[in-house]
């Protein structure tokens, strides 16, 4: 079984078109190069992945309580509305 953290990063090197070995808990969404478009396109792939509904206004990044400024703190977000969920 695949564990969140790796399928987490899966998806946004598939849909953030980032090289997956850049892609660590340290790694700063905004150096990644990822746009805003394939940030949208993960947020819903992870919905999808997870069966969770992700708190996030691409409006309006910053708000709603979804961290997106790393891929360690995505990663722990899509934890904690995994452990809501249950």
């Amino acid at each position: 079984m695949t564990s969140v953290k790796d399928r987490v990063i899966s998806i946004i090197a598939e849909k953030g078109a980032v090289d997956k070995s850049l892609l660590h808990p340290e790694a700063k969404i905004e150096q990644l190069g990822i746009d805003s478009l394939g940030m949208v396109e993960s947020i819903f792939a992870i919905e999808e992945a997870f069966g969770v509904s992700v708190p996030f206004n691409a409006n309006q990044p910053g708000e709603g309580g979804f961290d997106i400024s790393s891929v360690g703190s995505i990663i722990t977000s899509v934890e904690a509305l995994i452990a809501a969920r249950t």
